[in-house]
């Protein structure tokens, strides 16, 4: 056997200790050779150590590009959010027009994490049309398809998944989430079948969380509502959450700004008037205003950033692995908002649609750093999505977000996300009193009731001319990478004002809660 062959062989059975032997061998064999390093890389990768691999991968790159070498480089930079280099690399990897399925599908994850969805089709379909077996290669296509539009593809795609493998949890999730589901058309009876012999944590909670979207659906509140409540409690208990977690983040960002903006912070900052920022709690209709300034001829999507987190995190410094904590947060005090800015658009540039003058970044979470938003883009312009309280807590109770990201710990317990509402309207009310008329509050109801008013205001807000192909956005055929895909491609309908009141009596302790807050409910 090959010092290669052996590797290869050894990264195969998970063996990562021999295959980084028989690379180095290969290396000391034979220097110019690409393949040893790529398998050092590829070794070291396996172990979670991606800084170190990325130069072995680069040095493979450097002794004659092969596309398998450089998607796996892309991917790689990709998780150290080297997100330009990322599409630099990966758009030569393409260029080589490579035939390996799984260098194709790496390539289309790439493209898929840099938010380009419709570029990372043809990769995509050539990974399946390579190897139509692959389950995994079939999920990424399908969905894919799902974020460009394209809904009947998608659907075959995710049933063809199913066939092959009925336990399949993502695919009944995201086939869950795909479309409105009917009395005539819907998959009740196959979730109830595929909970009943799921055994992983993770399978019973996408497969529960599909089973309540379609009883949603179908007027089954009551089933809806017990299929949530099992699930949330279950994860809540695996990620092993706590409010205090998030509350410390909210303390320290209110002491932060308890004596205003920060003096060393005044008159820094660039004028680039470009960013929009739309920021709220998740699910009240961040998407649906994003789509509304996407469907202007002056404003391209940038979609969900890192961008402004990154930023804060790089110029504050701070050595922990989280991107937001306290320790970052205080730390930023002493952060020049001139740097913030630049980090920002650097990481930004690589989202932005280039034939744009503006782009929006509609991250949800950025209402944390409105505060530095304002003085690193002095002419920025801020919008805030308000929805009636108890409408957002119960959509972010039954929406699954990331189930490992920090940002929605909160959303799996009803009380814990009235709590996290509470400290998002206080510091709102905040940034009102330290930042007045930066941020437009703009209400989800009154856009789906007036929705020219509402829409006049908000492009006058951003400094837009008024468009009426802002009020088409259903029209708008750009990709969309959030829950609310189906519902922004549909016009604007009031389906889903006071939805909680279908949940009243599961409810009734947060509105209690609230009321005692002196939070208006109705």
């Amino acid at each position: 056997m090959t010092l290669k062959a052996e590797a290869l062989s050894a990264l195969r059975r998970g063996d990562v200790s021999a295959a980084a032997v028989a690379a180095r061998a290969l290396v000391e064999a034979n220097p110019d050779s690409a393949d040893g390093y790529f398998l050092l890389g590829m070794a070291a990768a396996e172990v979670g150590q991606i800084a170190k691999a990325v130069p072995m991968l680069e040095a493979a790159v450097a002794r004659g590009p092969e596309a398998e070498h450089l998607a796996q480089l892309a991917r790689l930079l990709i998780l150290l959010r080297r997100d330009g280099e990322a599409g630099d690399v990966a758009r030569e990897a393409i260029a080589l027009e490579p035939v390996d399925p799984l260098t194709l599908d790496t390539i289309g994850c790439v493209f898929s994490r840099l938010g380009d969805h419709e570029g990372s089709m043809a990769p995509f379909r050539a990974a399946v049309a390579g190897a139509p077996s692959n389950l995994d290669f079939r999920y990424n296509l399908a969905a894919a398809c799902g974020f460009t539009g394209r809904i009947a593809d998608a659907t075959a795609h995710y049933e063809t998944i199913l066939a092959a493998d009925p336990g399949n949890a993502r695919a009944h999730y995201a086939l869950a989430i795909l479309a409105r589901q009917t009395v005539e058309a819907n998959h009740v009876a196959r979730l109830e079948g595929a909970l009943s012999i799921a055994k992983r944590p993770e399978d019973r909670l996408r497969i529960q969380y599909a089973l309540a979207k379609e009883q949603e659906d179908l007027g089954e509140a009551k089933a809806a509502f017990r299929n949530l409540s099992a699930a949330n409690a279950a994860h809540k208990q695996t990620i092993a959450y706590d409010f205090s977690r998030d509350e410390e983040i909210f303390d320290a960002i209110e002491s932060l700004f308890a004596h205003g903006i920060p003096p060393a912070w005044k008159g820094r900052g660039l004028v680039d008037p470009a960013p929009i920022f739309v920021v709220g709690m998740p699910r009240t209709g961040t998407t649906l205003v994003d789509r509304i300034l996407s469907s202007h001829p002056d404003v391209g999507s940038a979609g969900e950033l890192q961008a402004m987190p990154l930023a804060v995190k790089q110029t504050a410094g701070t050595a922990s692995r989280l991107v937001i904590d306290a320790a970052t947060i205080r730390a930023s005090v002493d952060a020049d908002p001139t740097a913030i800015a630049q980090a920002y658009l650097a990481r930004a540039e690589h989202h932005r649609p280039q034939d744009k003058e503006r782009f929006s970044d509609k991250l949800p979470a950025n209402f944390l750093y409105v505060g530095h938003i304002a003085q690193a883009f002095p002419n920025a312009r801020i919008v805030c999505l308000r929805r009636n309280p108890m409408d957002t807590v119960w959509s972010n109770f039954k929406n699954l977000f990331a189930s490992q990201s920090a940002y929605y710990a909160y959303s799996y317990d009803l009380m814990d996300t009235a709590r996290y509402y509470a400290r998002f309207d206080r510091l709102m009310a905040l940034w009102e009193q330290l930042l007045p008329g930066r941020v437009l509050h703009l209400s989800y109801e009154a856009m789906v009731f007036d929705q020219e008013r509402e829409t006049r205001c908000l492009l006058a807000h951003c400094g837009l001319k008024w468009d009426t192909a802002c009020l088409t956005f259903h029209e708008n055929r750009s990709a969309v990478a959030t829950p609310s895909a189906a519902q922004v491609r549909r016009p604007m309908n009031a389906d889903a004002v006071a939805r909680w009141r279908a949940h009243e009596a599961g409810l009734a302790d947060v509105k209690q809660w609230f009321d005692a807050q002196g939070i208006a409910t109705n």
